[in-house]
């Protein structure tokens, strides 16, 4: 996981479709069904701004971290809970389940690719995991899932598109890598209860030095302040009440966010088309450790939110993480921003047990001194006094 950063820019012209998939939980309301891989084929420009559409009420958006689901520890785990020959790692992610499914709307991020149903999977460098990941963060309540890391490429176009079917398989979003042209032109696409419309973007710092395969430099997008501002505008004019971009980036253990991080999250906040900022939310992933959450320009950022599923890291930081969570609100008038009206994060921990299992640590009480350095990380930037809260 090293830090080679190249900049090359994603071919991301956006296109819109409206439907989402369909997940219910409890406290969660039904949500309007589409199929696997569900996209809109028109161009952005097609459908003026709004349409004629209004969402009728806010929503609540929960965001988790990096998901890395082959190192050994891991790979045991899910052996053993599946006890069947295959993995199954939902016991691993029960404790938090709570939290994702009682959102509206839910992203998490994929960090590694699948390898094929009967493996072989491999830990780092070059990660496979097993498919059955699919199924755990569907079944937890995971609407949609980053895919743009540094390890997107660990298996090739084969593993992004292996990963992707599968991913639609189970019902799942995605952006950020894709097995064609027109794909790499849509973000993933979400509809919460009462209509609001979210588009998702994602982005990776580079690919640890493996190129974009020849012929298909749109596979991963990389991050271009200006191209993800392009892009975010795109989505905006085709009807997105709500833009959010996940990038992978950072300094790995490393709770401030460096010098990437500060720059291009800068220039994410700060643009804006007709006075209205052109992205509401962002959140990253890559550090393996929890980094600062902070309102900048107005917009949240969260800089790291650490890893959901991670082995038995280099340091005890990287079993650390949190889950961020978000409620938006409709504006009074069309054509003005959605506001923030709540924002939380829950502290959570990669227990190893063993067996491996993540806790959520605020409503279970565990380990005040990993609560405490989560919360320190997190408010490192003012975020308290801009209005984060420690949610359950």
């Amino acid at each position: 996981m090293n830090q080679y950063r190249p900049y090359g820019a994603a071919l991301l012209l956006i296109s819109l479709a409206m439907g989402c998939a369909a997940q219910q939980g409890p406290g969660r309301p039904a949500r309007p069904a589409s199929g696997p891989g569900d996209h809109a084929s028109a161009p952005a420009t097609a459908a003026p701004r709004h349409s004629g559409h209004r969402a009728s009420q806010g929503f609540t958006l929960a965001a988790s971290g990096d998901v890395i689901a082959s190192y050994p520890s891991v790979l045991e785990t899910a052996r053993q809970d599946a006890g069947d020959g295959g993995y199954d790692y939902r016991p691993v992610l029960a404790g938090v389940k709570p939290v994702i499914e009682g959102a509206d709307l839910a992203i998490c991020h994929l960090e590694t690719p699948f390898g094929p149903d009967g493996g072989p999977f491999t830990g780092y460098p070059a990660f496979k995991a097993p498919p059955q990941v699919a199924d755990a963060l569907k079944a937890t309540g995971y609407d949609s899932c980053s895919t743009a890391s540094n390890h997107t490429l660990d298996d090739g176009a084969e593993g992004v598109r292996r990963t992707l079917d599968r991913l639609d398989r189970a019902g799942i979003k995605h952006t950020g890598s894709a097995r064609d042209a027109a794909e790499a032109r849509r973000p993933a696409l979400l509809k919460a209860p009462g209509g609001a419309r979210v588009a998702q973007l994602s982005y990776t710092y580079g690919t640890n030095g493996v190129p974009q395969p020849q012929g298909k430099p749109w596979t991963v997008g990389v991050i271009d302040a200006k191209k993800i501002v392009a892009d975010a505008r795109a989505a905006r004019r085709a009807g997105a009440d709500v833009v959010v971009v996940s990038p992978h980036w950072g300094t790995e253990y490393q709770t401030e966010p460096d010098e990437q991080q500060l720059k291009v999250a800068k220039a994410l906040t700060e643009a804006k088309t007709g006075g209205r900022p052109d992205i509401d939310l962002v959140i990253g992933t890559h550090a393996h450790t929890p980094q600062p959450y902070e309102k900048l320009n107005g917009t949240w950022v969260v800089y790291g939110m650490g890893d959901q599923i991670a082995g038995i890291m280099e340091r005890p930081r990287g079993n650390w993480g949190s889950i961020a969570r978000f409620r938006f609100e409709p504006p009074a008038k069309d054509g003005e921003r959605w506001r923030v009206t709540k924002a939380e994060y829950i502290p959570q921990l990669s227990a190893h047990g063993p067996p491996l299992r993540m806790v959520n640590l605020a409503a279970t009480g565990d380990r005040p001194d990993v609560r405490e350095g989560i919360r320190e990380a997190v408010l490192s930037r003012g975020a308290e006094a801009a209005g984060l809260t420690m949610g359950r």
